[in-house]
């Protein structure tokens, strides 16, 4: 009924309504605005059954869910045969993977809709120069060798710190599922019984 009910508003799509191809094949069917994923679609045996059963329109490549930029730019090759839409998709990334996300963004020739990313909620960045900045909305891919951005040591060496201490970020937890993790739970890194006060400041 949400679906439905957001018919009107000229979204570009919306994102990973239901869990499964299946479910989002029963979903399509149901709403005129296009589906979108970043979760159901993500290697190339899902890409092949989304074509062959279509269940999305877009496919929201993300260049760690996909492994790399390479792959993302082989799977748009594909979403381009077969006329899905494809956008680059942000996983609450630092400037490293913005950076990669960046580059693969520039490369796309069929890029359908405008990227999103998580990246101006951040403080800080591991990256040289701190974070990169927005100018009317868009920044700009970084230029240089490789991705074009250079690691901060010492500020990974602060993160790093941090994550011990804390654990990761749990952007993706599911109040519908209490308790369940995308991942298994990283104690070797995230050490819960770890009381040392953390320095980086806030």
């Amino acid at each position: 009924r949400f679906g439905q009910a957001i018919e009107d508003l000229r979204n570009d799509y919306l994102e990973d309504p239901v869990f499964g191809l299946n479910g989002m094949r029963r979903t399509r069917q149901m709403v005129r605005i296009p589906l979108a994923t970043n979760t159901v679609v993500v290697n190339f045996e899902q890409l092949a059954a989304n074509v062959l059963n279509l269940a999305v329109d877009v496919i929201l490549l993300d260049t760690t869910f996909w492994g790399g930029i390479r792959p993302c730019v082989k799977a748009a090759a594909i979403c381009e045969t077969f006329q899905l839409g494809v956008a680059v998709h942000s996983s609450g990334e630092l400037g490293i993977q913005l950076a990669s996300m960046l580059h693969l963004g520039a490369v796309l020739p069929n890029l359908s809709f405008t990227a999103d990313a998580h990246y101006h909620h951040l403080a800080g960045d591991i990256i040289e120069g701190g974070l990169l900045r927005y100018t009317d909305g868009a920044i700009e891919v970084p230029r240089g060798p490789g991705l074009g951005v250079k690691l901060d040591r010492e500020k990974l060496r602060e993160y790093s710190e941090l994550y011990q201490r804390l654990g990761g970020y749990p952007y993706d937890q599911d109040p519908g599922r209490p308790g369940w993790t995308p991942t298994i739970p990283n104690t070797r890194w995230a050490d819960p019984k770890n009381d040392r006060p953390v320095t980086i400041p806030y």
